[in-house]
């Protein structure tokens, strides 16, 4: 297969420096989360509620960990976000608040109730499933590998939700027959790649084991996929790159840019390398489109890693992916809450996918 140079980034002129999460954008970011992770309302619970006892719940009933930013999934990923930058940068101003925040949403008491969530209720079991399950996972992984008395001991308060989430996947994975290839939230290539990354960590080998099969089975045939098609109107995720950001974590190097070569046309490539058009920052669904710069620079990077030198699109993607970057980082802060409650954990994401 010939790659030709993308017309979309032929006419771009990227700065040499790459984007970074320094101390200055670090603190900026958090106040997002910091904001709204004890802002109960508006709220977005998804609740199916099953009886006249439940009309009544709020968000914080339902979920005293992760009941604020506007969904749980964003709660959870705000954690995230906050934990990796008390990780990585200590000594920011605002450490204390963020340990202040995080202490309080670790409670082991409330946890336990944010695990007994998915059993107390009939319907509860597919909650969140699987992007939310995910972003725990994703949560649990970033404090397993953080040595410190603070860090363990919240660890050990998260295992009941862990292990919960942990055993409805286990259970779901053989049940799931068809992968989810949507831009949103069920996507599956973007919630197993979290789980193959957790399951590595921790050293699940059976749970690893599982994933990767499953993997195979749903896009080892996929070829020219029909990515010029990307995207829909609310996606924050390009679902061909979820996919193939996830088979670079399953396949060898040689056998991964086989596939690749095969999954993408010239078309679906420089499609996918256009900037998302964003053309009401203020509307809830439209503002995903600010955070399929984050997605999408992600990909790239994962993607870009595991190319040979050689490979044609590894210095593309590379390149690409710092000018999603650029884009992006001034979206989040021309939004109003439908980006505030989720949009600066993408750009950590983004940021910080080193792995």
């Amino acid at each position: 297969m010939k790659y030709l140079s993308l017309l979309a980034f032929a006419s771009i002129s990227l700065s040499a420096q790459k984007t970074q999460l320094t101390d200055a954008l670090a603190t900026k970011l958090s106040e997002m989360p910091l904001k709204c992770i004890e802002q109960e309302y508006p709220n977005k619970t998804a609740h199916i509620i099953n009886s006249l006892q439940e009309v009544s719940l709020s968000p914080k009933d339902l979920h005293p960990s992760f009941y604020g930013c506007f969904d749980w999934h964003s709660s959870v990923h705000g954690h995230w976000m906050l934990l990796k930058i008390l990780k990585e940068k200590p000594n920011l101003a605002q450490s204390w608040r963020i340990t202040k925040i995080l202490d309080k949403s670790f409670n082991a008491e409330s946890l336990k109730k944010e695990a007994q969530y998915f059993t107390k209720y009939d319907l509860a079991k597919n909650f969140e499933r699987t992007y939310g399950w995910a972003w725990i996972l994703k949560l649990d992984e970033e404090l397993a590998t953080w040595d410190t008395p603070q860090a363990r001991t919240w660890h050990q308060n998260m295992k009941p939700l862990t292990d919960e989430i942990l055993r409805m996947w286990k259970d779901y994975l053989p049940k799931q027959t068809y992968p989810n290839r949507t831009g949103v939230h069920p996507n599956s290539a973007f919630a197993i790649g979290f789980a193959i990354d957790w399951a590595r960590k921790i050293g699940d080998k059976d749970f690893e084991n599982q994933l990767v099969q499953k993997v195979k089975n749903f896009y080892l045939k996929d070829e020219k996929t029909p990515a010029y098609l990307e995207p829909d109107g609310s996606d924050f995720f390009s679902p061909s790159l979820e996919i193939a950001d996830l088979m670079r974590r399953v396949l060898s190097q040689k056998d991964f840019e086989n596939w690749l070569d095969q999954f993408y046309d010239k078309r679906s490539l420089e499609n996918i390398s256009q900037i998302p058009i964003v053309s009401d920052l203020s509307d809830y669904q439209t503002i995903h489109l600010a955070g399929l710069s984050f997605s999408k620079a992600w990909c790239m990077k994962g993607i870009s890693r595991a190319l040979s030198n050689s490979h044609p699109l590894k210095k593309q993607f590379e390149d690409t992916a710092e000018h999603f970057l650029k884009n992006g980082m001034p979206l989040i802060f021309s939004s109003n809450y439908g980006g505030d409650h989720w949009l600066a954990s993408f750009a950590v994401f983004a940021i910080s996918n080193v792995d």
